[in-house]
């Protein structure tokens, strides 16, 4: 069953929480174009058929479609505060680029916005931090833009938003960028754990 209501009340509350994360660091006028590719009939419509409220769509829809999903392919190649749209394919290798400073600082504010958005009574300064170091090991990220993301969340986890403030932040990134590869290569997958079993 599709909860188009839902889903809009969903991503427009996850999207202020994110322009209010946004403000805090600095940002938030690069924020005002944050997901809005979620209004798109290829992403909205099949989001709300996947809607269960906990959790995002593109998962239940990946255990119901052999494990793609086309919300997914269209969000990461529209939105670049996504890791995914820094990754390229070259002769069987997967490239990563170095997620620029706003588009890096854009996905900080969208993890901590999921965290509270989806599961908001378990949400603490720590939350989005471990979540982030459980899952990124298999993302395919150059180390400067894990190492700048993790140090925000930590950062976030020991001061709040007054250790995030723009002037902190960008001469952080400046710091972490200038010291390692702006593109990595990985010629071999980063797996993590076993797939969910698919939906019948």
């Amino acid at each position: 069953m599709s909860h188009p209501f839902r889903h809009f009340v969903t991503i427009t509350k996850h999207r202020h929480q994110v322009l209010r994360n946004a403000f805090h660091m600095g940002i938030f006028f690069h924020a005002l174009g944050h997901d809005l590719s979620k209004l798109s009939p290829t992403e909205f419509w099949t989001s709300a058929k996947y809607y269960v409220g906990s959790s995002s769509p593109v998962y239940q829809e990946r255990l119901s479609n052999g494990y793609f999903s086309r919300i997914c392919q269209h969000h990461t190649r529209c939105n670049p505060h996504h890791w995914e749209y820094w990754t390229d394919f070259f002769s069987g290798r997967i490239l990563a680029k170095t997620m620029p400073y706003l588009w890096a600082t854009e996905y900080v504010c969208d993890m901590l916005s999921a965290s509270k958005t989806y599961d908001p009574k378990h949400f603490n300064p720590l939350t989005t931090l471990l979540y982030f170091r459980d899952k990124s090991p298999h993302y395919y990220m150059t180390k400067a833009t894990r190492t700048y993301i993790d140090w925000c969340l930590a950062t976030y986890a020991q001061q709040g938003w007054k250790g995030l403030m723009r002037k902190i932040t960008k001469a952080k990134y400046k710091e972490i960028v200038s010291s390692l590869p702006d593109v990595e290569v990985f010629s071999e997958l980063r797996l993590q754990g076993e797939l969910p079993p698919l939906k019948r």
